[in-house]
């Protein structure tokens, strides 16, 4: 799921992109008020993660101006601002929710993923064949047995069960896993590939050469 993070501090923003990206979503970091509104009517994003503390405008009126103009993309709203009536208001001018700094990562991915399904963007599962991954539980079954996986090898499974026809190339795969601005480990996608393919079967994933990877048929059953 594609989602905006509106964060203007850098090591604070980044650390948020990397733990909503291992959540399993891809994130575009926009750093400023500027330009949210042309974004948002671009693209299809599946929720704003915003913080109220912005170098070029007011984070409460750009939230006020979305919903004013129209605009239903659930936000969630970071701020310093603890206070009952902060929250209150917020909420009345549109926010979905709203978390108090420091974030949490972990409660922050909880937020975004409870905010989703109340909107009803997160699947009740994902399914290929015997393979079954819950979004919601982040637990995955192979004919009716739990598979333990890594945070990464799980992202990288939900990516290709969210969009099981599409072939993706090595450089989409890294940035959804780690982020566009944080490097991997040249092989990295390789390696996390490996290991699912040890889990699943070795037919799970289809290596195009020159092109990128995609989904391959089910394990069957046994």
């Amino acid at each position: 799921m594609e989602l905006l993070l509106v964060e203007d501090d850098t090591a604070f923003g980044g650390a948020l992109r990397d733990g909503l990206v291992l959540d399993g979503h891809r994130v575009q970091w926009q750093r400023g008020a500027a330009g949210v509104a042309a974004l948002l009517a671009a693209a299809r994003f599946d929720a704003v993660v915003l913080d109220l503390g912005l170098p070029d405008g007011d984070g409460r009126a750009l939230l006020q101006a979305l919903r004013a103009g129209g605009d239903t993309t659930p936000v969630v709203v970071l701020s310093g601002r603890g206070q009952t009536a902060d929250r209150v208001s917020l909420l009345d001018d549109g926010a979905d929710d709203y978390l108090v700094k420091p974030v949490d990562l972990a409660e922050l991915t909880a937020r975004v993923r409870a905010v989703r399904r109340r909107a009803g963007l997160v699947p009740e599962m994902l399914r290929h064949g015997t393979i079954a991954l819950d979004p919601r539980r982040r637990r995955v079954t192979l004919q009716g047995r739990e598979v333990v996986l890594r945070e990464r090898e799980f992202s990288l499974l939900a990516i290709f069960l969210h969009e099981p026809l599409r072939l993706f190339t090595r450089a989409e795969l890294e940035s959804r896993l780690y982020g566009a601005e944080t490097a991997a480990v040249s092989n990295a996608v390789e390696v996390h590939l490996h290991f699912l393919r040890r889990k699943f079967g070795r037919e799970l994933f289809v290596t195009v050469r020159g092109a990128g990877y995609r989904l391959g048929p089910p394990p069957a059953a046994a």
